[in-house]
């Protein structure tokens, strides 16, 4: 689940990043963040499907609702530090004029 959740919001920001690839939203970063941790969880993946082998395929409810809680949180995780990217670099200088006064 964690890998599903987390392929999804990297398609997704690639998406929105696709369309719009000069934006100063550094949505790149998104993605690079995204498509690291759908890396990650495809390779977790792997090796427990080697270690345990059909099994992987039919796990149990409360797996997979303890999967689907990580998948949010990483995803969570990944815009948090998106949007405090964003306040440091600050693009369009806008946290700048608001700690000088001025509007």
């Amino acid at each position: 689940m964690t890998l599903l959740l987390t392929v999804i919001a990297a398609v997704t920001a690639t998406v929105i990043w696709y369309v719009r690839p000069a934006s100063k939203m550094k949505i790149g970063t998104l993605c690079l963040m995204y498509w690291g941790a759908s890396l990650m969880w495809l390779v977790d993946a792997v090796v427990e499907y080697a270690e345990v082998g059909a099994e992987y395929f039919t796990p149990a409810a409360a797996d997979m609702l303890n999967d689907a809680f990580l998948g949010l949180s990483v995803i969570v995780l990944g815009m948090v530090i998106w949007l405090a990217v964003l306040l440091i670099k600050d693009p369009e200088g806008r946290v700048k004029a608001m700690l000088k006064g001025k509007n």
